[in-house]
C-alpha cells in the first residue's frame, strides 16, 4: 500500500534516536527524546491551498528537521509515518 500525499502536505518516516551518548552512556527508552529528523517519503503536489500558491521546496529522500510536536502520526503495514503539511519543516539537514 502507497501514501499519496494531498496539497501542500509530505509523508515522512522519523529516523531512530542515538542510544547511547558522545560518552558511550546507554539510554533507557524512556530517557530517549522524540526524533526530530525523519526522512520524507512522499511529497504532495503543492497548488493553491487557502488562497495562496504553495510551491513545494522538499523532496523524497530529504533528512529534514521537524518541529517537535508536528504532523499526525499513522502506522501502515507495521510501520510509522508522520503526516504533515509542509510549513511544519524547519530545515533540510545535508
Amino acid at each position: 500500500m502507497n501514501i499519496k500525499p494531498l496539497a501542500d502536505r509530505v509523508v515522512v518516516k522519523m529516523v531512530e534516536a542515538e542510544e547511547t551518548t558522545k560518552s558511550g552512556i546507554i539510554l533507557a527508552g524512556t530517557a530517549k527524546e522524540k526524533p526530530q529528523v525523519a526522512e520524507i517519503i512522499a511529497v504532495g503536489p503543492g497548488g493553491v491551498v487557502d488562497g495562496k500558491e504553495v510551491t513545494m521546496y522538499v523532496s523524497v529522500g530529504d533528512k529534514v528537521l521537524l518541529s517537535k510536536y508536528a504532523g499526525t502520526e499513522v502506522k501502515l503495514d507495521g510501520v510509522e509515518y508522520t503526516i504533515l503539511r509542509q510549513n511544519d519543516i524547519l530545515a533540510i539537514v545535508e
